[in-house]
């Protein structure tokens, strides 16, 4: 029963939002079939973005157990309004109005007009979103794992010789643009250009966040007991979340190019996430499973790779989502034998 009542709000929001993408589909079609797709693509939607998700939920948990009490509250109400409807609705009506130098209101009307031709334009700026995404995403895991004094190691084999690395400065820098530039080199012309730009607009957006979130840890002394340490993780956690959202947001085109159906499938996703974020907290069960951590930073690291990837080939959003949850679970599995090994045995 206690676990239930972190599903309360999905479970309100996942039963209203069906509702909607049901009317919505009758609506649109004025048809039975075209209600139920709708209503399907709604299901589908969501699962996606859990499933894409889930990682960023486990990251997002280690950084908001670090938060004020009244800070978890503001990431938590406000965070989810920026999430569902800011990345969701927001982020892709902006992508269109500046790839397609019109104003918002227009993009608003394409994206209802003209579906197709909205979509359109949203496939053609994956390039340079995937850049931007997968530069700021590894970098967040490279943190993790270049850390001169991090203790715990899930694969010691690699962790351990990596952490050494550390101390070498801007290593993970030096890495992200190898690798950037790697990729760059399999496209052409004006290809290329967006990549790189792209992707070093991704690294200093990480960069600026970064040395924000220091000043403000720096300055807590001279801030009010509300703001003291959160403002710096609250913005943190609000480009991650931004970053983890472009793939799915993207991927969602391949089911569905009209907006509205996308934002209430993601956005149902989106509250399970936002659930699955407070109940680690909660239960401190970050704590009680290891190397669950380790292995959200691994699914971050691949599906960063894979955003690069998809520059040069498709990668479905199936095997994405896949992957990351497979690692998690390998994790969780290690976590359990872990605790299980160094239990008490009793007499």
């Amino acid at each position: 029963m206690t676990s239930l009542r972190y599903l309360k709000w999905p479970l309100i929001v996942t039963f209203a939002g069906l509702a909607l993408g049901a009317w919505l589909g009758w609506a649109t079609t004025g048809t039975v079939e075209g209600m139920l797709t709708v209503f399907v693509i709604c299901i589908v939607l969501s699962v996606l973005e859990i499933s894409l998700s889930f990682d960023n939920a486990i990251v997002n948990a280690n950084k908001l157990k670090q938060m004020t009490p009244i800070w978890q509250k503001r990431f938590l109400t406000w965070g989810i309004l920026i999430a569902v409807f800011g990345m969701r609705v927001i982020f892709p009506l902006a992508i269109v109005a500046i790839a397609a130098r019109i104003g918002p209101i227009e993009a608003v009307k394409l994206a209802i007009a003209e579906p197709d031709q909205y979509a359109a334009i949203m496939h053609d700026a994956h390039l340079g979103i995937a850049a931007f995404g997968g530069t700021f995403l590894m970098m967040v895991a490279l943190s993790f794992f270049f850390d001169e004094h991090k203790e715990i190691h899930w694969v010691r084999m690699v962790e351990s010789r990596v952490s050494r690395f550390a101390a070498i400065r801007g290593v993970e820098i030096a890495f992200v643009l190898t690798l950037a530039l790697f990729f760059a080199a399999f496209l052409d012309g004006d290809a290329r250009a967006t990549f790189i730009s792209a992707a070093l607009y991704g690294l200093l957006t990480y960069l600026v966040v970064d040395v924000m979130g220091n000043l403000l840890d720096r300055a807590e002394e001279t801030m009010s007991d509300a703001a003291r340490g959160g403002l710096g993780a609250f913005l943190y956690l609000e480009v991650l979340d931004a970053s983890f959202s472009f793939d799915g947001v993207i991927g969602a085109f391949a089911l569905t190019q009209n907006l509205f159906v996308i934002a209430i499938g993601l956005g149902i996703g989106a509250m399970y996430v936002r659930s699955m974020t407070i109940m680690l907290v909660e239960r401190g069960t970050l704590t009680e499973y290891k190397f669950l951590e380790h292995g959200a930073f691994y699914a971050i690291l691949i599906l960063s790779v894979i955003m690069y990837a998809q520059a040069i080939v498709h990668v479905p959003e199936l095997l994405t989502g896949l992957g990351g949850a497979t690692i998690i679970g390998v994790a969780f599995w290690s976590s359990v034998r872990h605790a299980r090994a160094a239990a008490p045995v009793a007499e």
